[in-house]
């Protein structure tokens, strides 16, 4: 009876807890269900004063219309292939660069670290034109490896920054007992220190790819003809030349674009899930 009265009481102690997480969900899935909806509407109802939650008459003409006015496709595969690139470079660049500023203190360190954070204070639209001159030297200007080489740029420093998070609290004397026993800096690096990172990796590389694939600014800048435009652009030609947006179509291809990104997150949320575990057993 104690333990049964205990959990009644742990479980009435935690109705505040859920209550709370649901409505925080809720609250995060608003903008997104808020979509559904004016995708689901027609242009007479989205003309009501009066909104309302749920369609009265559902539609999927909008739908239609947002696949037949532009090649949301082609600029989905565009901005995968942007985003994935982006994200891979980002973490094969930044992950040796943040084990050698855990693990090797000095002035050049401190110097490397004040400077990634000193560079996320910059506005990016102070330096949107020398960018496009040097893109333009390089001949880089509208195609997308140059879109890929400046994502990689402007995500480096942050990535950076997590990374050498997760190095540091890798303890250093796990690599001392496999020095101990012989093993090398490579084989000690691959075999004890990578898999205890693969959180982190996992975490940075879900970072470079939303923040790839949801950059407006420079792709606007970069790339100018439409047969290169990504997601983000392409979802930008349905507004008129006045400045007003068609709602209808412009909800319906910007919740088909939300799709790709909760795709790649669910299935690198399962490797998290299973690099935390891989971690919590090796250390």
């Amino acid at each position: 009876m104690t333990v049964t009265t205990r959990g009644k009481a742990a479980g009435v102690r935690r109705v505040p807890q859920y209550l709370a997480l649901l409505a925080y969900i809720v609250f995060l899935a608003f903008p997104l269900l808020w979509l559904l909806s004016t995708a689901l509407k027609t242009p007479r109802e989205m003309a009501l004063a009066d909104p309302t939650w749920i369609p009265r008459e559902p539609t999927l003409a909008n739908f239609a219309d947002a696949f037949g006015e532009q090649d949301l496709v082609g600029a989905a595969v565009r901005s995968l292939v942007v985003a994935l690139a982006s994200s891979v470079v980002t973490v094969l660049i930044s992950l040796p660069a943040a084990y050698a500023m855990a693990r090797y203190r000095g002035l050049v360190n401190r110097i490397a670290i004040g400077w990634v954070l000193v560079s996320q204070v910059f506005p990016f639209i102070l330096i949107i034109i020398p960018l496009f001159m040097i893109l333009r030297d390089l001949e880089l200007v509208n195609t997308l490896p140059g879109l890929v080489v400046v994502h990689v740029t402007f995500t480096l420093p942050f990535a950076l920054w997590m990374l050498q998070g997760y190095v540091r609290a890798v303890p250093a004397e796990l690599e001392e007992a496999a020095a101990v026993d012989g093993a090398g800096r490579i084989r000690t690096i691959a075999g004890v220190v990578a898999p205890l990172l693969a959180p982190g990796v996992v975490a940075t590389l879900l970072f470079a790819f939303i923040s790839s694939w949801n950059e407006f600014l420079f792709a606007l800048v970069i790339l100018q003809d439409p047969d290169v435009m990504t997601l983000p652009l392409t979802l930008v030609r349905f507004t008129g030349p006045e400045g007003v947006a068609r709602l209808g179509p412009l909800a319906a291809a910007s919740l088909m674009a939300t799709i790709p990104s909760l795709i790649f997150f669910a299935i690198i949320q399962r490797r998290l899930k299973s690099g935390l575990m891989a971690g919590a057993v090796k250390g």
